[in-house]
């Protein structure tokens, strides 16, 4: 049996997006800022395909830019924030556990002359609102905090922040990295409250190398590239239109779907938990909430061995944020978690494509691992 439980890392793209996606490279192939018939064919696409990725977001088609994916979403959220406001203040919060994309970002920032905090989650995880409101400063120009942390899946109170910055007349743009969040935890634009809300596609069963931002009516940014002018000007260059029609029917089809998706993969997690903790009564699971993410523990094991010998048997999980690519989770790090905990930590992603005979597939296969590592440890 193979059990892919890594759909964090990436998702395996649905029948619809992949039709969608085929469809525009082999019939609706003309460029969409062609004059032409094929270039207002194309041109249609692109705009439907918007208005599928907003609707999955209760947003205006027009308030939606398509991105190479989340990472460059987040960097211009983050830097033409900073662009547009620096003349107003130059302090900026976000949180120590975001991702890499917003993290690296900050560091720019910083070396830019901006002073950048670093909030820290408490022991389950999550950045509390109170803990945003007392980092608050007149000179605070933008808040940046993740929808779901990627390794953990905690859900973080981005609404609760936006409200606070309201109450509080703040002039903070407020960005949430939603990419983890999107179709895993229901909201809108409006219920966020965010002004800028990075999404990427192959999280959602779409394709790689497309993502968007969402960007409040208003909030004019600066580009962070230049060319045609495509995007309304956010964003240059011709749009990949296939990969845009594939997010757009990934979108489409994650909404309609969503709430049985969600139910299904929330059954998984919680027998996966309920099995282990049975099983496994040392085994130790980190943060939560998000019904897509489980992050599990073996103190004494080491991840990597334990993800080789689950890799073995056709068992595909990861040991934290696929782009971090072998480092120590600074996630779990900010955590202050003990070092045993954090060197022995697994991440399962779930899509609804995942039955309950996988899980307990991996189940089983884990605690044999425990078992026959255990004995090859001489313990």
């Amino acid at each position: 049996m193979t059990v892919y439980f890594d759909n964090a890392a990436t998702t395996r793209v649905s029948k619809e997006a992949a039709d969608a996606a085929y469809s525009a490279m082999t019939e609706c192939f003309g460029n969409p800022s062609s004059a032409h018939k094929l270039g207002r064919e194309a041109q249609k696409l692109l705009n439907d395909s918007r208005r599928s990725v907003a609707s999955a977001i209760g947003a205006k088609p027009e308030t939606v830019y398509f991105t190479s994916g989340g990472t460059e979403a987040d960097n211009i959220a983050v830097l033409s924030s900073a662009e547009l406001m620096k003349r107003r203040g130059r302090h900026v919060i976000t949180t120590a556990i975001e991702h890499d994309a917003v993290l690296k970002s900050m560091a720019e920032l910083e070396r830019q002359g901006f002073e950048v905090e670093y909030l820290k989650p408490d022991k389950d995880g999550c950045i509390r609102a109170e803990a945003v409101e007392n980092a608050l400063r007149e000179d605070t120009v933008l808040v940046s905090l993740m929808l779901v942390n990627n390794e953990m899946g905690s859900v973080m109170p981005v609404s609760d922040v936006a409200k606070i910055l309201k109450r509080r007349g703040s002039q903070a743009i407020l960005h949430t990295d939603a990419v983890q969040g999107f179709l895993e935890v229901p909201f809108t634009v409006r219920q966020l409250g965010a002004d800028l809300v990075s999404l990427s596609a192959h999280k959602v069963h779409g394709p790689k190398g497309v993502g968007a931002i969402y960007v409040r009516e208003g909030l004019r940014l600066s580009p962070r590239a230049f060319g045609g002018g495509q995007e309304a000007g956010l964003r240059p260059g011709t749009e990949s239109v296939p990969l845009i029609a594939g997010f757009g029917a990934a979108a489409k089809a994650g909404l309609e779907n969503r709430d049985r998706d969600i139910t299904k993969k929330q059954e998984i997690r919680e027998h996966i938990i309920a099995e282990l903790a049975a099983k496994i009564p040392e085994a130790v699971f980190i943060g939560g909430g998000a019904p897509h993410i489980l992050s599990i523990s073996l103190p004494g094991y080491k991840s990597e061995v334990l993800l080789n010998w689950l890799d073995s048997r056709e068992i595909y999980v990861s040991k934290g944020s696929a782009c971090r690519k072998g480092r120590r989770s600074h996630v779990l790090s900010a955590m202050g978690l003990p070092e045993d905990v954090i060197d022995g930590a697994l991440r399962l992603s779930f899509s609804a494509a995942n039955t309950l005979e996988e899980a307990d597939f991996f189940i089983e296969s884990l605690v044999q691992a425990k078992n026959e590592l255990y004995k090859s440890l001489g313990r």
